[in-house]
């Protein structure tokens, strides 16, 4: 996937200047995530099926391993 120039913030950036948060970027064939504190890191690439369950994972609570 190339470099998307549509990337957004996050909804949940809240007021003030939003800058630590994440942006995500549509493309036809991926989803992409990236750390708006440092946009020219590395970028986490999703298909767009494997997108809500990775949200929906991030919304899980965390267990730790007995």
């Amino acid at each position: 996937m190339g470099t998307p120039d549509n990337w957004r913030k996050s909804s949940y950036s809240g007021p003030g200047d939003g800058d630590s948060c994440v942006e995500i970027a549509n493309s036809p064939t991926h989803i992409a995530i990236r750390d708006s504190k440092t946009p020219t890191r590395a970028t986490l690439t999703f298909p767009p099926e494997a997108f809500a369950p990775f949200l929906e994972a991030l919304k899980s609570p965390h267990r730790t391993p007995r």
